[in-house]
């Protein structure tokens, strides 16, 4: 560790490698990170996401880098996997990833159009994009969606066409 480095943190939450950026995803007990995660890895070799790689499921750990928040998983959960219905399952992991996304589900500051500030956090000091989703939606189109566009034009210069 370097003199900027914050001690490591476990929290509980799950983190996906897509492309070159983890995606972390917090939430409450039952809230589906795990699905999401498991659902985020399927898009991966689907082709609709970049290829994505379980980082951690159920717990993670967080430290910083520089200026970077970097993520891994819990030793005894490495390479492990929650899916419903069929229990604890093995699969390809990454050992450490740079986090680039914070998906939160059952958010209480959803909403359908979420006000700038909502769309960021700060953990350990850094500044991160964040999806806030409500309970009752499907998490999988926003972050697939935040993964494979950019942000929009002033809404005053939308085209024609997407007002049919």
């Amino acid at each position: 560790m370097t003199p900027t480095d914050v001690a490591e943190a476990s929290v509980h939450a799950s983190a996906v490698l897509v492309g070159t950026r983890a995606v972390l995803i917090r939430g409450p007990s039952g809230a589906g990170k795990s699905r999401l995660a498991f659902d985020l890895i399927l898009a991966g070799r689907t082709g609709q996401i970049p290829p994505a790689v379980l980082v951690g499921d159920d717990r993670v750990h967080l430290w910083t880098s520089g200026d970077r928040l970097m993520v891994r998983p819990a030793p005894l959960l490495s390479g492990l996997i929650e899916i419903r219905g069929l229990g604890i399952r093995r699969c390809e992991f990454a050992a450490e990833a740079i986090l680039g996304l914070v998906v939160d589900l059952a958010a209480s500051d959803a909403e359908r159009l979420p006000a700038p500030e909502s769309l960021q956090t700060r953990i350990h000091g850094v500044q991160l994009p964040r999806i806030p989703v409500g309970i009752g939606f499907s998490a999988l189109p926003l972050v697939a969606a935040a993964l494979t566009t950019t942000e929009g034009a002033d809404q005053r210069q939308i085209s024609a066409d997407c007002t049919k």
